[in-house]
């Protein structure tokens, strides 16, 4: 994505052929990346971060800068990118919450997982890997009382669920 001038990925993940095709698709060359923004710790989320030596890694609470962590408030993506903190799949995720033409998107990472096929609601899906289940669920109804739309780290878009 892109805020006031500055590029911004979101979870790099693993997938460098993908991840290079697709910003090839957008004529968006690496070394202009300002921004890699991490919900979480997890290898499938993060393993790409060095292809963009240009860029700043950014978590839920800290600016990296070499190897030294500086905390931020949550704004550091500018006006109209906030980032919320959804702790439940590990205990430091973050999502961000980003405002688009009046409507609400949240890049929740692996707080929230789509699967087409689900027997269960957004809110009840299980998650195996889960640091706190309760603390997920909490995450969860967060999101989706504040997001129009919801893209989670795996999966599909999520549009139209009813607010809480």
């Amino acid at each position: 994505m892109q805020n006031e001038g500055k590029f911004i990925i979101v979870d790099p993940g693993m997938d460098e052929e993908a991840l290079l095709f697709a910003l090839k698709n957008e004529g968006i060359e690496r070394e202009k990346i300002d921004y890699i923004f991490i919900t979480h710790y997890h290898i499938d989320h993060m393993l790409n971060v060095t292809l963009f030596k240009n860029a700043t890694i950014v978590d839920g609470y800290y600016v990296y800068e070499g190897n030294k962590g500086i905390e931020h408030n949550g704004g550091i993506f500018g006006e109209g990118i906030e980032v919320i903190h959804t702790p439940g799949h590990t205990s430091e995720h973050s999502s961000l919450l980003v405002n688009i033409e009046g409507k609400k998107y949240v890049v929740a990472g692996d707080a929230i997982w789509w699967c087409g096929k689900r027997k269960k609601g957004l809110i009840e899906m299980p998650d195996p890997f889960a640091y706190d289940m309760a603390m997920l669920i909490k995450s969860r109804k967060k999101i989706i009382k504040k997001a129009d739309y919801i893209i989670p780290g795996h999966g599909k878009m999520v549009s139209s669920y009813p607010k809480f």
